[in-house]
């Protein structure tokens, strides 16, 4: 099998000029097939702020109401998405942007209100694995945006790690998949004020004692989650670093970052 690798790139590397220049320079030259899943950065939240449209989250998730919809949709899948791909072409990388409803390529359900009401937000629900491939067996990269639909002609708002998770499982049964998430922080810390505090590895059992120490929280917790999903259903691979450092992050000896395993 050939192999892919599928690279998630967080929030604040994409408010960083100087460091997405960095990571999109190592994305760029990365031998084989590759693909790119992007967050939204600060830039929604400061339209929403210029336009008088509230900001409501709850544990670090946004809730997605019709007008933040509009907003995130054209920053996520416009602005930025855009940006990525022109700066990869600059780069001599054949990128094309896609959403979840370009080609059908992502499907998901509005998620069910339960206790919590998330608006607009969708819960995958299929991946177009065919296109994606054919997408990718003719040398382009694609550059997926958080942005899904329902099928029925309804935009939604989906946790990029969740996509990247779900492109890797969907991809796996034809590719060598691994599987990276990029932000600015060194891997998975023990003390997140301390860069060195880093942890090597970490295996699904030592996540859940970690996570009920509280070492992980917050917004750590639905990378890691999307990460041991992606693991118990097929993918191989599964790294957790600092965005400057792509390439060091997939070495098989002496790499950076943190490493994860069933």
């Amino acid at each position: 099998m050939q192999q892919l690798t599928i690279v998630k790139i967080g929030g604040n590397v994409i408010d960083d000029e100087k460091a997405l220049s960095v990571f999109l320079e190592e994305f760029s030259v990365l031998k084989g097939k590759k693909i790119l899943v992007h967050g939204g950065g600060k830039l929604a939240n400061q339209l929403q702020e210029k336009l008088g449209v509230a900001i409501n989250l709850i544990d670090g998730r946004r809730i997605t109401d019709e007008e933040t919809l509009k907003i995130v949709t054209m920053v996520y899948a416009g602005l930025i998405n855009k940006n990525l791909v022109s700066k990869l072409q600059s780069l001599n990388c054949n990128a094309i942007g896609l959403s979840g409803a370009d080609a059908n390529c992502i499907l998901a359900n509005k998620r069910n209100k339960d206790e919590i009401d998330y608006g607009f937000v969708g819960d995958i629900k299929k991946v177009n694995a065919s296109f994606i491939s054919s997408c990718l067996e003719n040398n382009l990269t694609p550059v997926f945006s958080a942005i899904t639909h329902d099928g029925h002609g309804q935009l939604l708002n989906t946790n990029a790690d969740t996509i990247a998770s779900e492109l890797a499982i969907a991809l796996s049964n034809n590719h060598q998949v691994q599987l990276v998430y990029c932000f600015e922080k060194n891997g998975v810390l023990k003390n997140v004020e301390d860069d060195n505090s880093l942890i090597k590895t970490i295996s699904n059992s030592e996540y859940l004692i970690l996570k009920e120490e509280l070492i992980i929280n917050k917004g750590m917790i639905p990378k890691m989650d999307n990460a041991f999903n992606a693991l118990n259903k097929g993918v191989k691979f599964i790294q957790i670093g600092n965005a400057n450092r792509l390439s060091k992050l997939l070495i098989e000896e002496n790499y950076e970052g943190t490493r994860l395993y069933n």
